[in-house]
C-alpha cells in the first residue's frame, strides 16, 4: 500500500514538476516565437519578460476575508498530510533477512516471502479468521509484528500459545535465526447477534 502511495505521490509531484519547468523553459527561452507555434489563451508564460506569478495573482484576494483562513488550513493540511507520508516511510516493511547456511557464507531470504509463510500458517490455526504479519527491524536481528482477527469461539490464551511455540518457531528455526522477537495484537471478529426463534 505504501509503495503504491509513494509512486502514486512521485509521479504525480514528477508531472507537475515537469509541466512548470516545461512552461517556465518556453516562456524564458521565448521558443513558441523562434519555433513559430501558439500556446493557449490562459498559459501564463509568454515571453522571457513573464514572471510565475504577476503583481494581479499576488494581490487578487488580499482583501478578502476568506483568503487567509483558507491559505492558512490548506497549507496546514499539506504539513499534515507530509508529516504522515514521512512517518510512513520509517514502518517499512523489511526486503531481506540474512539466513545462516551454516558453511560461512549468509544466504539471504526476501522478507515479504517469510511474512506470507508466517501468515499463511496463522491462519491455519484453529479460530484465526485473519492474520498479517509485518517484519522490521535489522535484517540481522528482525522482529515480526503479528496482527490475529480471531473468530468469536476462539481462545485467545490457547492461540497465542500455539502461534509463539509453533508458527514464530518454525520461521525462526527455518531462517537460522538465534531469536525472533514477536509482537502480536489480538482482536475478535464481531459478529451479529442471532435471533432464536
Amino acid at each position: 500500500m505504501l509503495k503504491t502511495v509513494n509512486r502514486v505521490l512521485l509521479g504525480l509531484l514528477g508531472l507537475g514538476l515537469f509541466a512548470l519547468g516545461g512552461g517556465v523553459l518556453l516562456g524564458g527561452l521565448d521558443l513558441q516565437r523562434h519555433w513559430d507555434f501558439g500556446m493557449p489563451g490562459w498559459w501564463p508564460f509568454r515571453g522571457p519578460d513573464d514572471v510565475v506569478l504577476g503583481a494581479e495573482g499576488r494581490t487578487r484576494w488580499r482583501d478578502e476575508g476568506w483568503w487567509w483562513p483558507t491559505v492558512i488550513a490548506v497549507l496546514a493540511v499539506l504539513l499534515v498530510l507530509l508529516l504522515w507520508w514521512l512517518l510512513a516511510q520509517r514502518r517499512h516493511h523489511l526486503g531481506q533477512v540474512l539466513v545462516d547456511s551454516e558453511d560461512g557464507a549468509a544466504a539471504r531470504l526476501d522478507g515479504r516471502t517469510l511474512e506470507d509463510v508466517i501468515e499463511e500458517e496463522a491462519q491455519a490455526l484453529d479460530g484465526v479468521s485473519r492474520a498479517h504479519v509485518r517484519l522490521t527491524g535489522r535484517s540481522t536481528a528482525p522482529t515480526a509484528r503479528v496482527r490475529l482477527l480471531l473468530e468469536p469461539h476462539a481462545d485467545p490464551a490457547w492461540t497465542l500459545e500455539r502461534l509463539s511455540r509453533e508458527t514464530l518457531a518454525h520461521a525462526r528455526d527455518s531462517a537460522g535465526l538465534d531469536r525472533l522477537p514477536s509482537k502480536v495484537r489480538i482482536r475478535e471478529a464481531r459478529h451479529r447477534a442471532q435471533r432464536a426463534a
